[in-house]
This record gives C-alpha cells, structure tokens and sequence, in this order.
C-alpha cells in the first residue's frame, strides 16, 4: 500500500491499514517520546497516545506538508499537553539568562545510551524546552506559546539544560580519561 492509500484507509479507521501505519512509523515517533519522557516505560505510554491520538485526528491531515512531519508534531504536542494535564511540569519563570553555554559531544567517545540517559534525567521543564529547541528545531517563540511560558523562561530553561548536561558530559569524560 502507498502512503496516500495508507492515509486513506486510516481515515476509514481501517484496523489493518492503522496497523501498517504504527509499524511504519512507530520508530519514528518513539524515538521522539523518549527524547520527551523520563524513562522508557513512560515513552511507551506516550507512544501508544500519540498514536491514538493521530488515528482519531487522522481526519484533520490535508495532506499539505510531510505526513510524518505531521505526526511528529501531533506526537510533541500530545507529550505536552499529557504534561500538563498531570501538572507535574511547572516551569518557573527563572529570568532570562543571556549567555548560551555550548554542549561539546564527541559522538565517538560518549555513548548514545548514556546521551539519552542524561537527557531523560533532566527535570520536565528543562528536558521538554531542551528536546524542543536543540532536537526539534523549535524556536523559542513557539516553545514559549506552546508551554504557556515566556521567551526568556523558554531560554532560561534551556540555558539550565545545558548547563547540567555539560556538567554531567565533563564529569563523564573525567571518569573515561582517568580509567
């Protein structure tokens, strides 16, 4: 099946085709819930959301733009908007922090298991505006409208991402370079 027949069906909530869809794309989208998420088991909550998600929203797709650009942004906001929902993510306005702190990553040395455990160790409110500034490309206007926090929390919580990231990176790298 194409993936305008794929879309076509699932917009006829045809269990097959949906089925197609998720093993298709499941991957995809995973990979964005655990950028997202504290641990592995609630990525695959969120996973399993986001999916139900697209399949009951499927309808809304015009199919102007990329698909999958479609679900990966259908998948971010249905991560966030649980978030908010559980109002465990609070993010407090911490002032704006003027200096962006650089994340040097040796991807040869550092492991990508332990980049996404580092990641995922962040509190909410650092991981989420992290993920969706330096992954996703979000600008921080559009984090700042999607969170319901101002521009400068936005960069403030980012600068705080990095920050712990760098610390935790050097620690890393003091602990490899000495064994």
């Amino acid at each position: 099946m194409t993936l305008n027949e794929l879309i076509i069906q699932c917009k006829k909530q045809n269990a097959t085709a949906q089925a197609e869809l998720y093993k298709k794309y499941n991957g995809v989208l995973f990979a964005i819930c655990l950028r997202y998420s504290p641990n592995f088991t609630e990525a695959e909550d969120n996973l399993q959301d986001a999916f139900i998600t697209i399949f009951k929203k499927i309808a809304q797709y015009n199919g102007k733009g990329s698909f999958e650009g479609w679900m990966k942004r259908v998948t971010v906001n249905t991560v966030l908007q649980k978030y908010r929902k559980q109002r465990t993510f609070d993010i407090v306005d911490e002032g704006q922090i003027e200096d962006e702190i650089e994340v040097e990553i040796d991807k040869d040395e550092i492991p990508l298991d332990f980049l996404l455990k580092i990641v995922q160790e962040l509190p909410d409110r650092y991981r989420l505006v992290f993920s969706m500034y330096v992954l996703d490309g979000y600008q921080h206007k559009e984090i700042a409208e999607m969170l319901k926090i101002s521009d400068g929390t936005s960069k403030s919580n980012l600068a705080r991402a990095r920050a712990i990231l760098k610390s935790k990176i050097e620690d890393y790298n003091a602990k490899n370079n000495n064994t």
